[in-house]
């Protein structure tokens, strides 16, 4: 948890919370339902908690911002970037029905009133949202092509509306097949530890030249 401080130094109490609260909702939950690697449960600050947060290192979320959090797993990075904005809407989709069963749980005794999570297929969703937000889900061309159309166009944040990507490694192939406006920041500019050497937020959105 110090870690979490450590780089969000201005959280309230109810904010501290409920970060504390993540560790043992968390190996709870694991225990029945395997959500977080085993292994991975005892890094879960800095390899989920953090590593979602690193989207809140590119954008504070404005009161009223709906995200979707597609392939959400166990609740990452939704749940985490829930907890930090508590007046923006988070919707988490999962297409596996035991993890969301643990996303609902994790945000019921959390009492994240801004939290839906939702066992669907994104091709199946209709409703449209501000930012689309995910963790190594699929390849960044294959994600923007599944979510287009459910980005909104009206930009009220202050980065144009679009999906946020957690991901790591080279992604220079990938990025050649994505014919749309993106920025790349490597979360070691904000992050010391050695996990985020190669993490990155990438940001695809619509550039306003092509319309």
């Amino acid at each position: 948890m110090e870690i979490i401080q450590k780089y969000f130094p201005s959280l309230t109490d109810e904010q501290i919370k409920k970060f504390n609260q993540l560790q043992k909702i968390y190996s709870e939950w694991n225990s029945k339902i395997n959500v977080i690697s085993r292994k991975d449960i005892e890094h879960l600050y800095l390899h989920h908690v953090l590593h979602s947060l690193g989207i809140a290192k590119v954008i504070e979320f404005n009161n009223g911002t709906r995200i979707m959090d597609v392939g959400t797993g166990g609740g990452f990075p939704g749940i985490p970037l829930a907890i930090l904005f508590p007046e923006a809407i988070f919707f988490l989709a999962d297409s596996i029905g035991k993890k969301i069963k643990v996303v609902n749980n994790v945000a019921k005794e959390l009492e994240l009133n801004n939290v839906i999570a939702q066992q669907i297929r994104v091709e199946e969703v209709k409703e449209k949202f501000d930012f689309i937000v995910s963790r190594a889900v699929t390849s960044l061309d294959v994600l923007y092509n599944w979510m287009k159309t459910r980005i909104k166009t009206k930009n009220f944040n202050n980065i144009p509306n679009g999906i946020l990507y957690l991901k790591g490694g080279d992604l220079n192939e990938e990025l050649k097949s994505l014919k749309k406006s993106y920025k790349i920041y490597n979360l070691n500019n904000f992050f010391t530890e050695d996990f985020f050497e190669t993490k990155k937020v990438v940001h695809i959105f619509q550039s306003h030249t092509h319309g």
